[in-house]
């Protein structure tokens, strides 16, 4: 077994903590709650502003199109990056986290919701999606994540007026 600490490996997680939600209006609300405490304790409140958006824009995805409950997972990531992560029982991957799901679309500026995932991918510096198996207890669904930090390279939605193509990181 070889063990690496974090100092010697800025990219490697330095924590981790997972958060179960059951399928409630509160849900969001929660998890920025948390998510405040997290990083205030881990010294990452710059990053709290963004971070707390895209964590309750997945949260609320997760509550929306999903009849089940949530997980969210937050990982620390060197010293000034940060992973958020919401899996769900829904196994539909909507744009851009899926590679075969389309672009995000523009929203008419009347509608009342569709702006969350257009804030996710514009906010992080990288996202992505995948289906989940039958894993314990047989359940499926899909986990969407994002990053939020200091990143190589810029851009946003594809489709969304703006230039990213697959914003996963690489490696």
């Amino acid at each position: 077994m070889v063990t690496v600490s974090p100092s010697e490996c800025e990219g490697a997680a330095t924590w981790a903590y997972a958060l179960q939600l059951p399928h409630d209006a509160r849900a969001a609300r929660i998890a920025r709650v948390t998510l405040r405490a997290v990083l205030s304790g881990h010294g990452m409140s710059q990053l709290q502003d963004d971070a707390e958006l895209l964590a309750s824009e997945l949260v609320t995805n997760a509550y929306r199109y999903s009849s089940g409950p949530a997980t969210l997972r937050l990982r620390g990531l060197g010293r000034s990056r940060l992973r958020v992560s919401v899996r769900d029982a829904n196994p539909h991957i909507p744009p851009p986290f899926g590679r075969r799901s389309g672009p995000v679309g523009r929203v008419p500026v009347e509608a009342d919701g569709g702006r969350g995932l257009f804030l996710v991918c514009h906010y992080a510096s990288a996202w992505g999606g995948y289906p989940l198996g039958g894993g314990v207890g047989g359940r499926g669904g899909k986990l969407l994540w994002c990053e939020v930090g200091p990143s190589a390279g810029g851009g946003a939605c594809p489709g969304a007026g703006l230039t990213a193509v697959d914003r996963r990181p690489r490696g």
